[in-house]
């Protein structure tokens, strides 16, 4: 929520930049769209998220693999995004008009930014670690030991904190044309604030699409290496298929809503001008470019679980009267197990875009690659 702009008639060259931060006057149509689809989002993203920690923690599935670590404060930063929504979505209803306070803002804005990296980073060091530990398997390096799930974690989460410091500093409520803004405003004026935007794309986009890329294309090189005659084609093709999409929609997903900002930061620095062109696109883009950020990242476990057809006909048995009165009674000969593992290991997404999840093209992943373990045991 921050870069956007007021409503001011736009000229060829605005000579007060201080306004570049401030929430645009979007058509009423736009602002409904937009707190239907928060509505939406929150609804559906608490739902997830619960679910997935749920079963994680009741199957107690993140003691056998550090990806499912990641899955589960996966879950537990897009379960505190998706809290945050509301609070937006109220914004945006009152002409982005901020009601809560001062106070609020510094929160809700900071928990906002944090979880950003923070969804972003597990994310990234999701596919390093599928990357790693198909490689570890097929190498036989299982007795070399590697750092734990709990020490990355919380370095993950030191390094989204650390990250988003600014916003709780110089978070603040500000009257902007009579209106009451929940912006950023730096002392320092548009530079600082255009280095903050900088730090947010690099290090919350451009590096991340490139440890992504890289660990995905070293990891779909080596299968193609060690499957160069025991594996099929079709089962290549699906490999190659799957890594292709998950790259291609991390970027997709982030990209619109970082080219707008490195757009804004470009104005802010002088490099180009703030004119008609830059106005429109700021009001009524750059808002569907947050919602499409916040609906990817909110509902990475939503569209990851219920587009597979196996969980959902375990979350059917789940949710049954007879299993919740019981704890989840076992059944099928080995209970109703929610494997988290299989359907998320490897996921890579934006924290914040579009309803294709490469949580989705993930699970993909995760299933052709151990179905190449299982062909290929005892032959690596």
């Amino acid at each position: 929520h921050v870069g956007l702009m007021t409503n001011r008639a736009p000229t060829d060259r605005f000579s007060n930049l201080e306004d570049i931060d401030v929430t645009a006057d979007g058509s009423p149509l736009l602002r409904f769209l937009i707190c239907l689809i928060y509505s939406v989002v929150c609804a559906a993203g608490l739902i997830g998220n619960l679910l997935v920690i749920f079963f994680i923690r009741v199957k107690q599935e993140r003691r056998k693999s550090r990806v499912n670590f990641f899955v589960l404060n996966l879950a537990v930063t897009d379960l505190q995004f998706v809290l945050t929504l509301p609070f937006w979505a109220v914004d945006t209803a009152l002409d982005f008009s901020w009601p809560f306070g001062n106070a609020m803002c510094k929160i809700i804005l900071s928990v906002t930014v944090m979880n950003m990296y923070a969804s972003v980073f597990f994310l990234t060091a999701m596919s390093v670690t599928r990357y790693w530990s198909v490689a570890s398997a097929l190498k036989n390096r299982t007795g070399q030991r590697s750092c734990s799930a709990k020490w990355i974690s919380a370095v993950i989460w030191a390094l989204a904190t650390l990250a988003s410091a600014p916003t709780p500093i110089f978070s603040t409520v500000s009257n902007v044309t009579g209106e009451k803004l929940c912006l950023l405003k730096f002392p320092g004026g548009q530079y600082w604030l255009a280095v903050y935007h900088i730090q947010k794309i690099l290090v919350g986009f451009v590096l991340p699409v490139f440890i992504v890329s890289i660990s995905y294309i070293s990891l779909l090189r080596f299968i193609r290496s060690r499957t160069m005659k025991t594996s099929n084609p079709k089962w290549r093709s699906k490999v190659t298929k799957s890594i292709t999409i998950v790259v291609l929609c991390f970027f997709m997903c982030w990209m619109p809503n970082h080219a707008i900002t490195l757009w804004s930061v470009l104005v802010k620095m002088n490099a180009a001008n703030w004119d008609r062109a830059y106005y429109i696109v700021h009001t009524y883009v750059f808002p569907l470019t947050i919602c499409l950020a916040h609906t990817n990242s909110c509902l990475n476990p939503i569209i990851y679980c219920l587009m597979r057809k196996e969980f959902r006909n375990k979350l059917r048995g789940t949710v049954s009267a007879s299993d919740l009165a019981h704890g989840l009674a076992v059944k099928h000969g080995g209970g109703i197990v929610l494997n988290v593992c299989k359907m998320y290991r490897g996921a890579d997404t934006c924290r914040w875009h579009q309803f294709s999840s490469l949580t989705l093209i993930s699970n993909t992943l995760q299933m052709v690659t151990q179905e190449f373990l299982t062909k290929n045991k005892g032959k690596v």
